[in-house]
């Protein structure tokens, strides 16, 4: 596939893709002149290396080289197998760090002054500051907590399948979207979304963003059935509704839309190409390693810290930042061990580098200063 030219890529982002990175061949998108200090930014699910645009300039402004890469799974990065029936063990957290080492070492870069990670790739970014501290010299963490590295013996105890039965159960019947997301009709539901791909994923991120009503965010109590019912049902569905049903209700309607400058329609065609030719299956069995073991390995590494300089940027609105009862106290008092700040930023909600691009790229200036 070739690199990514479109319209609404900002002038100064450059595209391209390099062979031989563990087993792949990496795209990337960069901004800033090789040999300035290196900034790795990592994205989510369902997002890809395009969803750092609103930022990458700006930070290469401030002196940076910036490099985003479409993670394993993702975009235009390809050499990974996009089956169901897969060897997981190609998406489990080792390899993902395994994949960033590959790509600094092809780029001739010793160590990053910063990894920053969003949604999914915040984890990644997490276990990359704490497994190569030598590497990744500061860790920016957002939208999604990190508790720490599992325990020993915990792999096997997946939270979201421990607390289906109970979930089900409930007055009003739910499940966990990470136990949804690890099904196998997840991928096949999304390509098929009655609406068609683009409205489903204008409504997946209009749902779970600061523009979304019902984005009003507070702590749950803990990590129970009737706790976790509190959650929107983009995180804690109604039991026999697919992902594409589920936020359908929440569509927003035309004027809504076109009011929305931090994904005009032109850039929502972006990801709606891209996931229309990948499929979603690559993401999800990044999910889907939760469920499975996959990431025994970590557990090596069980009551270790992050020892590098780090730092969290949530969006005020965003659910994610609380989804998990008491992950972000964790991270700021047990994870880390130079804590540098929490920020959770006024009216965005999870997509808070895309929503807030300018208070974003402030907040990373100033961590990184």
């Amino acid at each position: 596939m070739d690199p990514l030219t479109h319209p609404t890529l900002p002038v100064g982002i450059r595209s391209r893709r390099i062979e031989g990175i563990n087993g792949l061949t990496m795209h990337l998108l960069e901004a800033g002149e090789a040999g300035r200090p290196v900034l790795l930014l990592l994205h989510g699910f369902p997002e890809l290396a395009y969803s750092w645009r609103r930022v990458m300039v700006p930070l290469a402004a401030a002196g940076y080289h910036v490099i985003a890469p479409d993670q394993r799974g993702y975009g235009r990065t390809t050499g990974w197998s996009d089956a169901y029936d897969t060897d997981l063990r190609d998406f489990s957290l080792f390899t993902l760090i395994r994949d960033q080492l590959s790509l600094l070492q092809a780029l001739g870069v010793a160590q990053v002054h910063a990894v920053i990670g969003h949604d999914f790739g915040s984890p990644v970014a997490a276990h990359c500051a704490l497994v190569r501290p030598d590497v990744f010299r500061r860790v920016a963490l957002m939208s999604a907590p990190f508790a720490g590295p599992p325990a020993l013996g915990s792999s096997l105890r997946a939270p979201a399948r421990d607390i289906a039965a109970d979930l089900a159960a409930l007055p009003r019947p739910r499940k966990h979207y990470h136990w949804y997301y690890a099904t196998r009709p997840a991928n096949g539901d999304l390509m098929a979304s009655p609406q068609g791909l683009p409205a489903f994923i204008r409504a997946y991120y209009h749902h779970k963003s600061g523009d979304w009503a019902g984005n009003d965010v507070y702590p749950l109590a803990g990590w129970t059935a009737s706790e976790l019912a509190k959650l929107p049902t983009y995180y804690v569905m109604d039991l026999h509704e697919t992902m594409p049903q589920t936020v359908a209700h929440e569509m927003p309607d035309a004027a809504t839309i076109a009011a929305c400058t931090w994904l005009t329609e032109d850039e929502l065609s972006v990801y709606a190409m891209e996931y229309g030719r990948t499929g979603f299956q690559g993401g999800l069995n990044w999910y889907r390693t939760r469920f499975t073991g996959t990431n025994a390995e970590m557990e090596a590494f069980a009551g270790a810290r992050i020892v590098v300089p780090a730092t969290f940027i949530g969006g005020a609105r965003d659910w994610g930042v609380q989804q998990a009862p008491g992950a972000l106290a964790k991270m700021e008092r047990e994870a880390t061990a130079d804590w540098r700040g929490t920020h959770l930023v006024p009216g965005a909600g999870h997509w808070v580098q895309q929503e807030r691009p300018a208070e974003t790229v402030a907040l990373l200036l100033d961590f990184l200063r």
